[in-house]
């Protein structure tokens, strides 16, 4: 395995938070990016869904060296879209769903890719094609005990839920045996009235409340 992927998996797996940037507005996305910086988050995750996702993730990839955040592109549906996001620096790739060959194209590059999965199942799949990390999505749904119960006949999958992950949860979702945390909207609505102060604060909060839960 390529040492910046490892470096990449550690720095996601050691701060067990991945800052989700979903907004209508490229600005606003580099704003949020940075007041989650400044609270402490290590990997943050720019959604395809953000207008001109190409150019803020590669605006962000020059402006943050690795050492200090990894940058994930978000809601990448096919290969095509992950190769245009590794090309501007994305760091990890994340998807909804598991598509073989953006799992085979981020096997290639040495890329870390992290597709949701819903069902036993879908698990398998996504750990057989690859897979580093498997988001469980969506998380609202499914709820801490889906992981605790996957975790039981597959101690060694790597979970991440993302999608109703809250301040609130974060730390049942820790300790029911999730590796990392996506936290989007829960995390970032301060921006809606520029509030971008909340945000840092509110990351401190979960990066705290990661740590304690893992005792």
């Amino acid at each position: 395995m390529a040492l910046a992927k490892l470096h990449v998996l550690s720095r996601i797996t050691e701060s067990g938070l991945v800052a989700i940037v979903r907004t209508d507005d490229s600005s606003q996305a580099s704003r949020i990016v940075d007041a989650c910086a400044e609270g402490g988050a290590a990997a943050i995750e720019i959604t395809f869904t953000v207008p001109g996702a190409t150019a803020v993730i590669e605006e962000l990839a020059k402006r943050y060296p690795a050492r200090q955040i990894v940058l994930g592109a978000g809601t990448v549906l096919d290969p095509e879209t992950a190769r245009i996001a590794i090309l501007a620096g994305a760091q990890f790739v994340v998807s909804p769903s598991l598509n073989a060959g953006t799992a085979r194209l981020c096997n290639r590059y040495q890329i870390p890719y992290l597709p949701g999965a819903g069902t036993i199942r879908e698990i398998v799949e996504a750990m057989e094609s690859g897979a580093d990390i498997i988001k469980i999505f969506p998380g609202e749904t499914l709820g801490p005990a889906f992981v605790k119960a996957a975790k039981a006949p597959l101690p060694q999958a790597l979970l991440m839920p993302t999608g109703g992950v809250s301040i609130d949860n974060a730390a049942e979702w820790i300790k029911a045996g999730s590796v990392a945390l996506g936290v989007g909207g829960n995390l970032t609505a301060g921006a809606k009235t520029g509030d971008f102060k909340s945000i840092t604060e509110l990351t401190r909060r979960f990066v705290s409340v990661i740590e304690e839960a893992r005792g």
